[in-house]
């Protein structure tokens, strides 16, 4: 008897450009070889950080949601691994910086420590980029949420699994997930926080949960 292939390892064969492309085509397989390849390079950054489990679940879910989110603005998929590793940094100092109790000041100067200026400035950002992102999800009905959530899980869970969670077709959670991200694009938070950037910034500047 002659057994079929393990489709999951041949995924482990393919370039990052193949991965991104067949993830935005609704590959299941292809959205989880992302997830495996590049969850070290989140874990390591968690690491640096010393983050307790729970800071740590909360930047690898911000990592991988952003990443859903924004997946189809990538301009050079090779550039998928820095753009993860750089997210997961920013995620960890937002979170260090939300929890930070005391902050160090130069004893001499009597002035915060410029890198930590540097980090507050960037948390400061993160946080506000990351209420958008709740306040956008909020926008969203109950399903829509769920969904999104369950995607961006880590380990990632199979479309079985979210479709028996769910108790929708293994075969629309592609679409579906494509219209809610459409959806979320297209809710007031976002759409005021990108206005309030233009503004600010003019249509070079910062957009909300651009993939730079």
């Amino acid at each position: 008897m002659e057994l079929e292939p393990d489709l999951t390892d041949s995924y482990r064969t393919w370039g990052t450009t193949a991965l991104v492309t067949g993830a935005l085509g609704g590959d299941e397989q292809a959205w989880n070889e992302i997830v495996r390849r590049y969850a070290p390079a989140v874990l390591a950054r968690v690491r640096q950080f010393r983050l307790t489990p729970d800071l740590a679940e909360d930047v690898a879910q911000t990592v991988w949601l952003n990443l859903l989110e924004n997946l189809d603005k990538l301009r050079e998929p090779k550039a998928l691994p820095g753009w993860i590793a750089t997210t997961a940094h920013h995620e960890c100092i937002r979170v260090t910086t939300r929890n930070r109790r005391s902050v160090p000041v130069d004893p001499l100067a009597g002035k915060l420590d410029g890198q930590l200026v540097v980090d507050l400035d960037e948390g400061i950002d993160r946080v506000e980029r990351q209420r958008v992102l709740r306040e956008s999800l909020s926008e969203l009905n109950e399903h829509q949420r769920e969904l999104l959530m369950l995607l961006v899980d880590d380990p990632p869970l199979p479309y079985a699994e979210i479709a028996r969670r769910l108790d929708i077709p293994v075969g629309s959670i592609g679409p579906t997930r494509g219209r809610i991200l459409a959806r979320l694009r297209q809710t007031a938070a976002i759409r005021n926080y990108v206005a309030a950037n233009v503004a600010a910034f003019g249509e070079e500047g910062h957009s909300v949960l651009a993939l730079e």
